[in-house]
């Protein structure tokens, strides 16, 4: 019996032996550098959440170096990450969060409910206003619990704080940007998120390293590298000789040789965002483009299914609307057709049967081609116009001050819903709005409070059917994207959060061993 006794306390021993060994040999020791190369250079106003506008582009680096209450994942759009549950009052009007325990930001100070009360406070982003508007008070419950009392209910309050519409939910630590200032946050930030700031060369590169106590996993890749490379032929010369391992957006002729590589793999995501032409001038009297007449003339000037064809390859949707129909409470619209004797009809009748000189079209970094491509359907109009290009950060600057004018190429891949992008792009005092319509506006405060979710869309959709009729914008397609990926990467994170722009998550990604 004892015999018996010490042989099955041997078994035991060693059986926690090898589970434990099992378990040490499963961490994740992170190896390797991963590189992409970026077309757009990288604004150190990225590092900081609390300047983030209401658009997708700085959550390419925020999604390394910093971490929020809720965001987009795998899992969902509001996925519980920093917070590890929220809960909603009966009435509406109150939202209470518990807080993950033992985190810490990469410089050792410990995370608290005084972060996220700090962070909010001190965000100044998209939808900013909104969320002052209607926020009645932050409480901390305790150092692990907060609540967030607003004014009255609020059905989008989680779409607006808790996903990608804004950053206002992403956390930075309170005593750090206390001591450096919002200046030194920029120059040197401190997060939550997977990878920590090694080194940033304005217009060169950005450099991260791994944060080994991540809460959600430990990342598989010791080093991300970001390149910065404007110039498309650049980008795929690079993936090819194997200086990079992933580069973002190849299109046209490049995009079929890409796909034409054996050794390379085409990856990307579809529908992350929206392209359109903003009408700048449309509240001037004495612009021509406050004609509806001169912008619906525009509409039918562009033939978006062949601007597919040509730059996308056919993987992008024309579309008559700025807001993705995957959107929550989206109405597909679709595009006003291609009938350029139509549009000519339609100047000569706004008392311009030579056309006009429009002045400029300012695209956003890097889609000159797009802002060339309808210039040249504009033209053939008598719509002329010249192209002015813009480095991204310096383009989106001047759009939120309201600095542009002639046309705007514009677009957003933020996550959201159609309320987020109506009150960024539509709504008077909205982030790119340079004007309003009364009563665009009154239905949009009717559906902020309204709790009954068909009434409320009901009112979604006919402010997006008025927007469509007044020609407000001329849209041109939803997003497709194509991206290289060389050998070395075994995943590459693109389209793993669904209708997320870039690699993620970054603690997800893997090169091949």
């Amino acid at each position: 019996m004892r015999r018996r006794l010490r042989i099955g306390l041997f078994i035991l021993v060693a059986l926690l032996v090898l589970g434990w060994s099992v378990k040490a040999g499963a961490q994740v020791n992170p190896e390797g550098e991963m590189r992409w190369a970026i077309h757009f250079t990288i604004a150190p106003t990225w590092f900081d959440p609390a300047e983030t506008p209401g658009l997708a582009t700085p959550f390419k680096t925020l999604y390394a170096l910093h971490d929020a209450l809720t965001k987009p994942m795998p899992q969902g759009l509001t996925t519980p990450s920093l917070a590890e549950s929220w809960s909603e009052s009966d009435d509406g009007l109150t939202y209470e969060f518990a807080l993950r325990r033992g985190l810490t930001f990469h410089n050792g100070d410990a995370f608290t409910a005084e972060d996220v009360k700090f962070s909010f406070q001190r965000y100044k982003g998209g939808g900013a206003k909104t969320l002052r508007d209607k926020v009645q008070a932050v409480e901390i419950v305790d150092a692990h619990r907060i609540r967030f009392r607003l004014k009255e209910p609020w059905p989008d309050f989680m779409t607006f704080y808790g996903t990608t519409a804004t950053a206002a939910a992403w956390v930075v630590p309170k005593r750090y940007v206390e001591q450096v200032g919002d200046d030194g946050v920029k120059k040197h930030p401190i997060g939550l998120g997977p990878y920590k700031f090694v080194s940033f060369n304005p217009g060169v590169e950005l450099v991260l390293e791994a944060n080994e106590a991540y809460w959600r996993r430990v990342p598989h890749v010791k080093r991300l590298v970001f390149k910065i490379v404007p110039e498309e032929t650049t980008r795929l010369a690079m993936l090819k000789r194997g200086e990079v391992d992933i580069a973002y957006v190849f299109e046209g002729p490049l995009a079929e040789e890409l796909k034409r590589d054996p050794k390379l793999r085409v990856g990307g995501v579809r529908g992350h965002a929206n392209f359109w032409i903003d009408f700048a001038e449309k509240w001037d009297p004495k612009s021509p483009w406050h004609d509806r007449r001169v912008r619906l003339a525009a509409n039918l000037a562009l033939d978006r299914q062949a601007l597919n064809e040509a730059l996308l390859l056919g993987i992008g949707l024309p579309t008559g609307s700025i807001i993705p129909h995957r959107f929550e409470h989206a109405l597909r619209l679709e595009p006003y057709p291609y009938d350029p004797e139509q549009a000519k009809r339609l100047l000569e009748e706004a008392g311009y049967p030579h056309g006009f000189d429009a002045g400029t079209i300012t695209p956003i970094a890097p889609w000159t081609n797009y802002a060339e491509a309808v210039a040249g359907y504009l033209g053939a109009v008598g719509i002329k116009m010249r192209v002015q290009i813009m480095e991204r950060a310096t383009f989106l600057t001047a759009w939120r001050e309201k600095k542009l004018q002639g046309l705007i190429l514009g677009g957003s891949g933020a996550l959201g819903n159609a309320a987020t992008r109506l009150e960024s792009y539509v709504m008077t005092g909205g982030e790119f709005v340079y004007g309003g319509y009364p009563d665009l506006d009154a239905r949009f405060r009717q559906q902020v409070v309204e709790r009954d979710r068909q009434k409320r869309e009901a009112l979604l959709h006919e402010m997006q059917q008025l927007v469509h009729e007044r020609a407000m914008f001329a849209p041109l397609f939803e997003f497709g994207r194509h991206d290289g990926i060389g050998p070395r990467v075994q995943e590459a994170g693109l389209g793993l959060i669904p209708l997320h722009a870039w690699s993620s998550p970054y603690e997800d990604l893997q090169l091949k061993k």
